[in-house]
């Protein structure tokens, strides 16, 4: 556990300095982006390692994996980010540990998030997924709703009891006009964040860049950046 713990310190101090570069590099304050760590697939172990470590922020992609995993570490002083594809069987599930769930994606999702919210008698966190890799009002390879489909998704989280709109995610996608032009895919998320916050100002979050792109996402504006691989490593057999 000692040796772990030394790991993921070493690990975790070398994102910080990147992320600090990166901010240096914009002109923008450290404190302005929030490190996600993404701890799918590692044990509840490493979640209170990292803790430990001063880690407030974690996210999941999926449930059957994140919901008993965020049960062992309720004691923890954790914000519980749910990013992955999200089936509506699931949500009942998600609304009991999550505080943000990052990939609303369609309107169904919404009114089963704010059915189970208001039951739990819980806030949630919503961002609307955008797809970068869609037609204007599609869906994207990996979630998400297209650009076009943005304003109408998010007047209709901000409007349903029990979630509160946070903001916009994207994962940098990897086919259509902006597959490997992180920079302008992280550019134009920007833009449709500005768009949103015309009409609802507090939507102020903005999730984007992982451990290959994260100084790109905070050149951009990203508030919130979610890092895995660089904090925890690789799995054996996961590539």
């Amino acid at each position: 556990m000692t040796d772990r713990r030394a790991q993921l310190a070493a690990n975790l101090a070398k994102v910080e300095e990147r992320i600090a570069a990166a901010c240096t590099a914009a002109g923008r304050k450290r404190e302005e982006v929030t490190l996600i760590v993404v701890t799918k697939t590692y044990p509840a172990e490493d979640v209170r390692i990292l803790s430990g470590l001063g880690v407030r922020h974690v996210a999941e992609n999926r449930d059957q994996d994140a919901a008993p995993k965020a049960g062992a570490c309720s004691d923890l002083p954790l914000s519980w980010h749910f990013v992955g594809q999200l089936q509506t069987n699931k949500v009942r599930s998600v609304v009991g540990y999550a505080d943000v769930v990052q990939s609303v994606d369609r309107g169904r999702l919404v009114t089963a998030l704010s059915k189970e919210a208001v039951r739990a008698g819980r806030e949630l966190g919503c961002l609307i997924q955008v797809a970068l890799d869609a037609d204007e009002g599609g869906r994207g390879e990996r979630g998400g709703v297209g650009p076009g489909g943005v304003a109408e998704l998010g007047d209709l989280v901000a409007g349903a009891p029990g979630l509160r709109l946070d903001g916009l995610m994207t994962v940098a996608p990897l086919t259509g006009p902006y597959a490997g032009r992180e920079p302008a895919a992280f550019e134009r998320l920007m833009d449709l964040s500005t768009d949103l916050r015309r009409t609802h100002p507090a939507a102020n979050m903005v999730s984007a860049g992982m451990s290959a792109d994260l100084e790109q996402a905070v050149a951009a504006g990203a508030t919130h950046v979610r890092v895995g691989t660089a904090v925890l490593g690789v799995r054996p057999g996961l590539g």
